[in-house]
């Protein structure tokens, strides 16, 4: 498990720098659904991320927050998950596992974020898919990568 929160940590990093590489490349903002996806998260669940009296922009604040939580919460545990599997002795070649753990990874948030109504995934065109599954697949091979170089 600690090996998988090391890989998740460093997939976390990988997926990062490639998300705000693209932005500084392409001059695109940040995206908005892990905020609006925390936001409609404590929504269902009733909590409030504002206290009453404060300004708008504060409650705004906290599911930024919370979206990039959530997105090192998923990076986390999906990274752990593998690692177990892999101790359990799944052991598929990096490129293969890589691709696998970025598209588990990539298909637990987008589909989490399609079924609160947050996002459609229908609406995205080319470069959004391509947003979205570049940084994913680089978090998952470097979370392959890195299990694989801390147990062989």
């Amino acid at each position: 498990m600690v090996a998988g929160a090391i890989a998740g940590a460093t997939g976390e990093i990988a997926l990062n720098v490639v998300a705000y590489a693209d932005m500084l490349v392409r001059a695109r903002p940040a995206s908005s659904m892990p905020s609006k996806l925390a936001g409609r998260i404590a929504d269902l669940a009733g909590a409030e991320l504002s206290q009453p009296g404060e300004r708008d922009d504060i409650a705004e604040t906290r599911k930024e927050a919370s979206g990039a939580l959530l997105g090192y919460v998923m990076a986390l545990s999906t990274a752990v998950a593998y690692a177990v599997l892999r101790r359990a002795g799944l052991r598929l070649p990096v490129p293969i596992a890589g691709l696998a753990i970025g598209g588990v990874a990539m298909a637990v948030a987008d589909s989490t974020a399609t079924a609160v109504g947050v996002t459609d995934p229908r609406t995205w065109g080319v470069s959004g898919w391509l947003a979205d599954v570049v940084p994913h697949a680089a978090y998952g091979m470097v979370v392959a990568g890195t299990l694989e170089l801390i147990d062989p």
